[in-house]
């Protein structure tokens, strides 16, 4: 064909481009702003698309448009759309006002890059619309990577003189950004107004990114894969994040077309049944789920409560997958992203077959509140009725698996009421007991420069798990929080629950025990340390003598507390002695108040490893090293008996940094605190990272 296109690909194009276009909007000055040029309310900025009821996405240099002094979020922009059809079926075209609420990344309204120059990844808006309007909304796909081939992209153009939604094919070309953009061939013009319009692979009917930037010498660009919308920012816990409220109202309101017989149009159901291709179009047979009940089960997942966290999601794929899913971020964080997770299972594995035992898992699975009446059993009165279509084995496996999933929640549910009628349970008030964020560094030997990695430590329930995120070398004390910002966020999103925030390790050798990691502020200016519990780790390998440290582990968790000083004496230093470290009771906390860089405070902190210590108190050193330490141990030694047992200091420790932050004079003596916390039932992996080129 003339136009480079596939028959298949053309036929793709045909049946979806009416879906895009009614979906995709231009977007502008805000409604009553200046009219003279380029159509109602001036200028185009850019284009966006409905991807929920009321929820417009497009790139965040698009809404940044009329002057760097203008912040990002809560700004007010416009939004022209179309309600699709012909003028015959009631299509109109509106104008309306909408708020930006969220830019990616948030540090765009503190540093912008300048004129001409391309914005910082994932450089994404998201926009509230201030009206009721009625409208299409795209389908997003829920894979964590594009396929490379054909695709479509759209956005406002004017080649005719006046703004209009148009859209092109090409096809994608690889990846940058670490995934999180998507390279557009060079097969035809990226326009101008097209920035913040759809991506739509036309294999299988679905969005697959947001158009960022054209190149300079010719045609094709970038655009922002939307499974970068997972990194919107993590709310407080108890509450539903606005990535997870977005795509449930996504999914929902793609239900309700599909089972609704008050309109005639095509829904995007409809077309991805009819597209063409032996992958996705036509029937579908034993091996995957038709279009209507990916949508179906989709929605039926959307009205569930979204899961306690992404670990929640990853395991349940496994499960239903049969070995571990891809491990790359963005992490999934919803019932849907699993689905995801779920495409192309091994050996040949029926797709069909590992999303309807996922979803047997999830209608049994424990939520993080209780779901509307009836709502678990609807889905898995659905996946039953699904199974029917299906080979006998597996209905049968299905059944099995829903009486077991069953059995096992009442086990939880009975443990957990009878936990709370017989006292507090072992760990109350201590760190959750799941999924940590461990962060390694590494300092270069003559060099102020640092290789670092960032994993996901299980925990307990799963002993020597460790999952990579990232990792990186030669960054320099300066560069580190810059470097660890992106890595870091996507690893808390992994284990970050509803309940609580993930606990931060932080092994390193003890001479970077003054790292401090705690006052870095990676997202919206709060410390870390006061946004969730933060330790120190020594790093991997067992101690000197297990059986003594794991003793003493057990003794101090349940106190009462008695604090120890080991590098000083009435304020000056002294190193420790073993013999005095042995005869401590097991319920001793180790208190350093020296500075970790310096002797005798390096050789004391190794002799308290070696000495069994597991839970170990310090500070960093103050600003004015004459200062007098008598009232950090007198404060500290109240602390300590106020806990109680060792199990509660993390979550104080972050309490008293919160109060420190928040200018509370009597917790100005934990500036500067640290812990000391190596679980024995958190094994840490053994082996460093490669080094740098030499």
């Amino acid at each position: 064909m003339t136009d480079g296109r596939t028959a298949g690909s053309a036929r793709a194009f045909e049946l979806l481009e009416p879906l895009v276009q009614a979906a995709t909007v231009r977007v502008h000055a805000p409604p009553g702003g200046y009219e003279p040029h380029g159509g109602p309310s001036g200028p185009t900025w850019g284009s966006g698309f409905f991807i929920a009821p009321g929820w417009v996405l497009t790139c965040a240099h698009v809404v940044g448009e009329g002057g760097a002094g203008v912040r990002l979020t809560g700004r007010e922009v416009g939004i022209t759309f179309s309600s699709g059809g012909s003028a015959r079926h009631g299509a109109a075209t509106g104008t309306v006002a909408g708020r930006v609420e969220c830019v990616l990344p948030e540090r765009l309204d503190e540093r912008r890059p300048g004129r001409r120059a391309l914005w910082d990844l994932p450089d994404l808006a998201l926009i509230r619309v201030l009206a009721p309007v009625s409208h299409a909304c795209v389908w997003l796909t829920d894979r964590s990577r594009p396929r490379f081939d054909e695709v479509a992209y759209f956005g406002c153009t004017e080649d005719l003189g006046t703004p209009e939604i148009t859209g092109r094919t090409t096809r994608l070309r690889g990846t940058a950004g670490n995934g999180a953009a998507i390279r557009l061939g060079g097969d035809d013009e990226i326009d101008p107004g097209m920035s913040g319009g759809p991506v739509v692979d036309l294999g299988r009917g679905e969005v697959v990114g947001v158009v960022k930037a054209r190149r300079h010498t010719g045609g094709g660009g970038l655009a922002v894969s939307v499974v970068q919308l997972r990194t919107l920012p993590m709310p407080p816990r108890g509450q539903i994040g606005l990535y997870r409220r977005v795509m449930q109202a996504h999914d929902l309101h793609h239900y309700d077309q599909h089972v609704s017989d008050l309109d005639t149009r095509r829904t995007w159901t409809d077309v991805h049944g009819e597209l063409p291709g032996p992958e996705d179009g036509g029937p579908q047979g034993r091996g995957r789920l038709t279009p209507g009940e990916r949508t179906t089960l989709c929605g039926l997942l959307a009205e569930l409560p979204p899961p306690g966290s992404s670990e929640v999601v990853r395991a349940l794929a496994e499960a239903a997958r049969g070995e571990e899913p891809d491990p790359q971020p963005p992490a999934p964080l919803s019932w849907r992203d699993g689905l995801g997770l779920l495409h192309d299972p091994p050996g040949g594995a029926g797709e069909a077959a590992a999303m309807l035992r996922y979803a047997t898992d999830v209608s049994v699975a424990d939520y993080r509140e209780p779901p509307a009446p009836g709502a678990d059993e609807e889905l898995w009165d659905w996946v039953r009725a699904t199974a029917e279509r299906l080979w006998r084995p597996l209905r049968r496996e299905l059944g099995e698996r829903h009486e077991r999933g069953l059995a096992e929640r009442e086990q939880r549910r009975r443990a957990r009421a009878e936990r709370g009628s017989h006292g507090p349970a072992r760990q109350a008030g201590g760190v959750h007991s799941g999924a940590s964020v461990l962060l390694e560094a590494w300092a270069h030997g003559w060099e102020d420069v640092y290789d670092w990695r960032v994993s996901v430590l299980a925990g307990p329930a799963h002993p020597g798990r460790v999952t990579p995120v990232e990792s990186g070398v030669r960054a320099t004390l300066a560069g580190l929080p810059e470097a660890l910002r992106a890595p870091l966020a996507e690893a808390f999103r992994r284990c970050d629950t509803h309940e609580a925030a993930a606990l931060l390790e932080v092994a390193v050798e003890p001479a970077l025990f003054g790292l401090a990691v705690d006052e870095w502020t990676l997202v919206g200016g709060t410390p870390l340390g006061v946004q969730r519990p933060v330790v120190l780790r020594h790093p991997g390998g067992p101690p000197p003598a297990p059986e003594r440290a794991a003793d003493r582990w057990a003794r101090v968790q349940p106190g009462p507390l008695l604090d120890a000083r080991i590098d000083c004496a009435r304020g000056r230093p002294r190193a420790a002695d073993p013999d005095r470290l042995a005869a401590q009771p097991d319920h001793t906390v180790a208190v350093h108040c020296r500075a970790a860089a310096e002797e005798p405070t390096l050789g004391s902190l190794h002799a308290v490893r070696e000495a069994g210590y597991g839970v170990v108190a310090g500070r960093r050193p103050p600003a004015d090293p004459g200062v007098s330490c008598a009232p950090f141990h007198r404060a500290l030694r109240e602390e300590l008996a106020e806990a109680g047992g060792a199990r509660a200091l993390p979550l104080r420790l972050q309490a008293l940094r919160g109060r420190a932050y928040g200018a509370d004079p009597d917790a100005y003596w934990a500036a500067g605190a640290v812990l000391v916390w190596d679980d024995p039932a958190r094994a840490l992996p053994e082996d460093e990272p490669l080094q740098g080129d030499l």
